[in-house]
């Protein structure tokens, strides 16, 4: 339990997320061909590194946003009023003066070291946050459009990945949509399995997106978002012809199978995504899809 209530504030925790830039690194060495024994697949392994520090920042200075912005509404959580502003236990004043902090070190170090992509796409998150969190747009204040807004985080940290190790076109317009479906599919379990463990009304008081859902209407977008995720990660890897993406796809299933059945039993998925890995099921079986996934770069 990280002590310092700054450091709460800033999510620490949540670094794993970050990880999803090297999705984008990933992609790009694997559509290009890069080979894993060159210099250029090391440079782009690290320099991709650097840009994941930049956008652990990004994502830290999002996260102070959103505890300034929320406050009054994490109250009617039970897990999130103990979140250090709702406690008193941080000074508003000092939190933005730490985002501003944050900024500056992102965007001028991004500026002097990389591509003008990789500054655009940093400034991309920064303002799926400021849209996501403040009003008068707060987009997860809108049903349906909250878990959509909030998972577009995905493909922007795939492109912060794919231009720090070397993309200078933007990645397939199919991966982007891809990844933006995974992550819509599970914030949308999500919504349901916090909609169900807190109840119609509490759920409202915590956020206002509650009050259009319904648990049929989620439950048939959490579908639709499966499906055709599903639909685009067949599409894209029989399109680039990647044999061990097609191997893989029982795993994938398995997956979206298990996170179903966890999001209509209990509240594992009302909590934050990071506690999926310690479940052994799902841990193992991303293990398997992950050992598929990596071995394209050595066979395709």
């Amino acid at each position: 339990m990280i002590k310092n209530p700054y450091l709460r504030a800033m999510r620490i925790e949540r670094w794993p997320r970050s990880l999803a830039i090297f999705v984008g690194t990933y992609f790009y060495l694997l559509l290009n061909r890069i080979p894993i024994n060159s210099c250029n697949f090391f440079q782009g392994i690290f320099d991709s590194s650097i840009a994941f520090i930049l956008t652990l920042s990004i994502s830290f200075l999002n996260y102070i946003i959103n505890e300034i912005a929320d406050a009054p509404f994490d109250i009617h959580h039970p897990l999130k009023k103990e979140r250090p502003l709702v406690r008193g236990e941080v000074k508003k004043g000092k939190l933005i003066l730490l985002a501003l902090f944050l900024f500056i070190f992102s965007v001028s170090i991004s500026i002097i070291y990389f591509s003008f992509w990789v500054t655009f796409s940093l400034l991309l998150l920064f303002i799926a946050g400021i849209f996501y969190n403040i009003k008068p747009i707060r987009l997860k204040d809108i049903p349906f459009l909250d878990s959509i807004s909030e998972s577009v985080n995905n493909p922007i940290r795939l492109l912060i990945g794919w231009f720090s190790a070397g993309g200078r076109e933007f990645p397939p317009v199919l991966l982007l949509l891809l990844f933006w479906l995974a992550g819509n599919f599970l914030l949308s379990a999500k919504r349901l399995s916090e909609l169900k463990n807190l109840g119609i009304e509490r759920a409202k008081a915590y956020r206002k997106s509650f009050s259009g859902y319904s648990y049929k209407s989620l439950f048939l977008f959490i579908a639709s978002s499966a499906f055709l995720c599903f639909v685009l990660f067949i599409w894209f890897s029989l399109k680039e012809r990647i044999i061990t993406f097609i191997l893989s796809t029982p795993f994938f299933l398995a997956l979206i199978a298990w996170i179903f059945l966890r999001m209509s039993k209990d509240k594992v998925l009302a909590d934050e995504p990071e506690v999926l890995i310690k479940k052994p099921f799902f841990s193992i079986i991303l293990f398997l899809l992950l050992i598929f996934i990596i071995s394209a770069l050595i066979f395709h």
